[in-house]
């Protein structure tokens, strides 16, 4: 959608955003949010914690205690489909950790970490160890030299651009994506900033974080366990951040043109259908999320919008379904290079 709220066209939809600096500043945004949407509410945070909680405690208690009664045959569909839906419901649990990550889940510093520790490490995230890479995320976004996390590529990289530049190397990009993309970002800093060196989210030692975020991260590495229904999660993480962050109609900035409100701008909001609910409707309000950080999740909807007529154009909004919008980015979002009249600004290719 655009401003006012109109639909855009598929044409639209791939249509290059903006990139001169917004005729607004994030002050003029923040003036048109009612005040209440700032205000975090304890209950209804733990509301949504709870909720959760206790459909992640009933989908297992339910399979753990029916599913072993079943025939074999049905037992083989049955399981799957409760790891699915557990993933689903975990991915959502998640998202109210990354909230408390943003000091957004109580006004209380230490309520939120305490949360936020123990529903990422139920999640297998080092909670303290994303918090502090996440942060550089928001303060970075599409930075082609300082963001965190999908730094896209460039046409010099021919591994990418040449070789799996095809469809079946699109197959396999996608397929490892998806399934292996979060852990490999944890542990191997894949899609990541370059560090020259290594970096991962379990070592203190880490580039990543600094010498007063060390004993946190020991913390975090403390909290992690395992389990099936995770690795569904983990997909749809993937496609959560992946999509939120990948199109090819956003652009992304060197150092010489690069500013925070274009970089936070750069982001898209997506449709998961039934699922928004789920997920706190996280993947639909990624825009304002990354303009108000702290603004809660049963907030986001009324703020964005409240700001959608003063972004007009910079407002970023694609409708197109999940699975046909996952393999279209992968095919089209390969590599960048620069724009052909404005320096600094970089554009997807493939």
């Amino acid at each position: 959608m655009g401003a006012g709220g109109q639909m855009k066209t598929a044409k639209d939809i791939l249509k290059h955003v903006p990139v001169s600096k917004p005729p607004f500043g994030i002050s003029d945004l923040k003036k048109a949010i009612p005040p209440h949407c700032f205000k975090r509410s304890l209950i209804r945070s733990f509301g949504s914690f709870f909720r959760d909680l206790i459909t992640i405690y009933t989908f297992y208690s339910l399979a753990s205690t029916y599913i072993p009664l079943l025939p074999p045959t049905l037992s083989y569909i049955a399981w799957p489909l409760y790891w699915f839906a557990q993933g689903i419901i975990l991915m959502g649990f998640w998202i109210l950790g990354h909230e408390c990550g943003h000091h957004a889940f109580s006004e209380y510093q230490w309520v939120d970490d305490a949360v936020g520790f123990f529903i990422h490490s139920v999640c297998l995230t080092p909670y303290f160890s994303f918090k502090y890479s996440h942060r550089s995320h928001h303060a970075h976004t599409n930075s082609i030299e300082y963001d965190e996390v999908y730094i896209p590529k460039r046409k010099s990289d021919t591994f990418f651009t040449e070789f799996m530049n095809n469809g079946p190397g699109n197959v396999f990009t996608l397929i490892y994506r998806t399934t292996l993309g979060l852990p490999s970002y944890l542990i191997f800093n894949t899609y990541g900033r370059d560090y020259n060196g290594f970096a991962n989210h379990f070592l203190p030692q880490s580039g990543i974080f600094n010498d007063r975020e060390r004993g946190q991260v020991v913390l975090s590495d403390v909290g992690i366990a395992a389990g099936i229904p995770l690795f569904v999660m983990s997909v749809f993480f993937i496609f959560l951040t992946y999509l939120n962050h990948t199109h090819p109609a956003i652009a992304h900035y060197d150092s010489t043109e690069w500013d925070w409100l274009r970089g936070a701008l750069s982001t898209i909001d997506r449709d998961f259908g039934i699922l928004n609910r789920v997920f706190h409707n996280a993947n639909h309000t990624h825009g304002i999320h990354h303009l108000f950080p702290t603004i809660p999740h049963y907030h986001a909807i009324e703020a964005r919008e409240v700001v959608k007529p003063i972004l007009g154009d910079y407002y970023m909004y694609d409708d197109t379904p999940i699975l046909k919008a996952m393999w279209r980015d992968t095919k089209e979002c390969i590599y960048v290079e620069p724009d052909e009249e404005k320096k600094g600004v970089y554009w997807y290719y493939k």
